[in-house]
């Protein structure tokens, strides 16, 4: 007899109630923080103090700071450009994508998403900021109505699709991010004593009440919200690919990049997003919230998108070859056995070869396994594109303007302030705001949970059997 009735694997385990479920999430706000989360602040801190440092001492030198040469004039700022913005690709896929697709695992996760998702994209729109070398000008950028006259900016340029993604792309998941914030906002309020903290969230609420009308009025602003930030995970990264394939540099110039591009920043997104779930889990002791279950789904979606990541790489050889296009074809050679062919080889290590491990379902529980394989993702797409940029450029068309690259400790240093910019919100936002989403977990409280009566219906079909 079939087992019908009989549910899957809970969502949220150790049977909790609703009253449970906002005591444990917004415990770790109303407590003092433990010396972990000290030592981690102050550490995340530190490093982006010292990015802040070396950007002013780029800014006022200039970026004959950098390592960039006349042959090789992008590198490191524009990696860690497309590095950080394939990082925030992953938050509105789990936020807009899959609550379109109804995927109620998403729940436990999609508030930390949507937060990395901001906090990647500001640490991306630093980099063309100082690349200008003269940041002051930056709103240059925008096509505000000047009094220069015909001087207006150059709507050609990949500077301006990066400022207009990148501006439409942050609004956008802010919003989103925020509209999905309101009602737990109103339940921190509530919550509060009269004082400060409770007139900051009775502000930030939106005088939220709870009542039916409110609850519909706020489900179709959701709604059209996720449908509207959609396309972006498709769109933002697009224009990042253009940056490239409107060139005509051998390497860059290819039809391939923008579904490549959007595969490699969902696949890189997803890797971050376990990375920062798997330490939260255990130091917040959200273990019944973010379950064994909720890694292993974003386990396949991160083995589905290496394999996409892994077909490009393919694609871009055999285009190569097809072409015989003499250039073409020396530059994928030159990835794969040129002086820069380490980085090449970390990258399909990192990113096809060790994701392959995640078949097994054993690897996919084991949290330690998974939370290094997720490191090894990150460091294997920041060599994605350094590769795709450096070994394109270094060497050109004339032998006579070949030209070595390598980071200054500038560049190195701005690279960790990011970094330090980016952990430094994440756990400012752990201390704030509720890391987990309370009214949409409380939505999916029973499922999983098989109907009443459901258990024994099935035991008595297996005695009849």
């Amino acid at each position: 007899m079939a087992e019908t009735g009989i549910a899957r694997q809970p969502l949220i385990q150790g049977g909790k109630t609703l009253a449970q479920v906002t005591l444990d999430v917004l415990k770790p706000m109303e407590r003092r923080p433990g010396l972990l989360w000290w030592v981690a602040f102050l550490a995340s801190l530190s490093l982006l103090g010292l990015g802040a440092v070396t950007i002013a001492y780029q800014v006022t030198t200039g970026i004959g700071t950098w390592g960039l040469n006349n042959t090789v004039g992008w590198a490191f700022d524009i990696t860690n450009f497309v590095f950080w913005i394939g990082i925030g690709h992953a938050g509105t896929l789990i936020s807009a994508i899959l609550f379109l697709f109804r995927q109620r695992w998403r729940t436990s996760v999609n508030r930390s998403a949507e937060a990395m998702t901001l906090f990647a994209v500001m640490c991306a729109g630093i980099f063309p900021v100082i690349h200008m070398g003269r940041p002051w000008m930056g709103y240059w950028v925008f096509p505000y109505p000047n009094d220069r006259g015909p001087l207006w900016m150059n709507f050609r340029s990949p500077l301006a699709w990066d400022a207009f993604a990148i501006s439409t792309y942050f609004i956008i998941s802010a919003t989103f991010w925020y509209i999905g914030l309101i009602p737990d906002l109103a339940t921190i309020r509530d919550r509060s004593a009269p004082g400060l903290r409770r007139t900051v969230f009775s502000i930030l609420s939106l005088g939220w009440d709870g009542s039916y009308r409110t609850w519909q009025r706020y489900e179709t602003v959701y709604t059209l919200l996720a449908g509207l930030a959609t396309p972006l995970v498709v769109s933002v990264h697009t224009i990042v690919s253009w940056d490239f394939a409107t060139s005509v540099i051998p390497g860059w110039h290819a039809t391939i990049f923008p579904p490549y591009f959007v595969a490699g920043a969902i696949f890189s997104g997803m890797a971050m997003v376990l990375t920062l779930m798997i330490i939260a889990r255990k130091a917040m002791h959200l273990e019944e919230y973010i379950t064994h279950r909720h890694v292993d789904v974003m386990c396949k979606l991160i083995l589905l998108t290496s394999g996409i990541v892994a077909l490009a790489y393919g694609t871009e050889f055999f285009t190569a070859q097809y072409s015989a296009n003499p250039y073409e074809q020396f530059v994928f050679l030159n990835r794969a056995m040129g002086p820069m062919a380490w980085s090449y080889w970390i990258m399909v290590s990192c990113n096809v070869l060790a994701p392959q491990f995640l078949w097994f379902k054993r690897v996919r529980h084991s949290l330690p396994a998974v939370f290094v394989i997720t490191i090894f993702i990150n460091i294997g797409m920041w060599f994605e594109r350094f590769v795709i940029i450096v070994t394109s450029l270094h060497r050109d068309y004339l032998p006579s303007s070949w030209s070595s690259y390598s980071p200054t400790p500038i560049e190195i240093a701005t690279l960790i302030g990011s970094f330090g910019l980016f952990f430094t919100l994440f756990l400012l936002f752990c201390r704030i705001l509720p890391v987990i989403a309370i009214a949409e977990v409380k939505g999916v409280l029973q499922h999983g949970h098989a109907a009443p009566g459901a258990k024994a219906h099935h035991e008595e079909g297996r005695g009849q059997q």
